[in-house]
């Protein structure tokens, strides 16, 4: 990865994480290791935390092994501007997106499955259940977590879109911890505040991929080198 990318997986997972206490902050306050002392508190809020980068980081795999393929036969530029695109539209057109973007039939059947065996998982205070109710919850569909796949497609390698989605979860830790340690939600006027960034962050990261689709190097196949050979004399 460029050392651009990081910094804006850490960014993007910073700036929209109090968008994340609204989908997963009930999840983290419902959690029944709230009924242990400070330190089991911590340690199954941490768990889970993992647990849901972790499942970030599988997508950014998936992404990035999509983004591996597309870089081996020339083509992963053409993706990084068509994904820049679509995160410049969801900025100044989401209902339009939102709108013709309906997910497929077995999307929605997995993704009530997911929800069911996560009903199932918040009965339990094992901090391995912790984990994997946070890894199933990173499953779960999110307008900013799909913001942050197309970004990383950008790395044009599986590990590079692991680890950019391991950050970008990592981005999301102050808040969601915060949330759950304190059993309450940030003021409605601080969470309005942060999330005037969102759209600015989402619309440097379109600008940048669509900038570095069209000014991005790869490299060439040479024909004809002028490489010396040794002549056995």
């Amino acid at each position: 990865m460029t050392t651009a990318l990081p910094l804006l997986a850490l960014t993007m997972g910073l700036v929209s994480s109090l968008h994340c206490i609204g989908m997963c902050g009930p999840i983290a306050l419902a959690m029944p290791v709230h009924r242990g002392n400070f330190v089991w508190q911590a340690a199954g809020l941490l768990t889970y935390n993992l647990g849901r980068a972790g499942g970030y980081a599988l997508l950014g795999m998936l992404v990035g092994s999509l983004g591996a393929s597309l870089a081996w036969i020339g083509l992963l530029q053409y993706l990084s501007i068509a994904a820049g695109i679509v995160m410049l539209f969801y900025v100044f057109w989401p209902g339009s997106l939102n709108r013709y973007l309906k997910p497929p039939v077995f999307w929605v059947k997995l993704i009530s499955t997911l929800k069911k065996k996560m009903a199932l998982l918040l009965q339990s205070r094992r901090l391995d259940k912790s984990a994997l109710l946070g890894f199933l919850n990173g499953l779960l569909p999110c307008g900013m977590v799909y913001m942050a796949l197309l970004s990383s497609v950008a790395t044009g390698s599986t590990a590079g879109g692991a680890i950019y989605m391991l950050l970008f979860g990592l981005g999301t830790f102050p808040a969601m911890l915060a949330v759950g340690l304190a059993r309450q939600k940030i003021s409605p006027a601080v969470r309005s505040r942060i999330n005037h960034f969102t759209p600015f962050v989402l619309a440097l990261a379109g600008i940048w991929l669509v900038a570095r689709g069209i000014w991005v190097e790869l490299p060439q196949r040479r024909v004809g080198s002028s490489s010396t050979v040794t002549v056995c004399k």
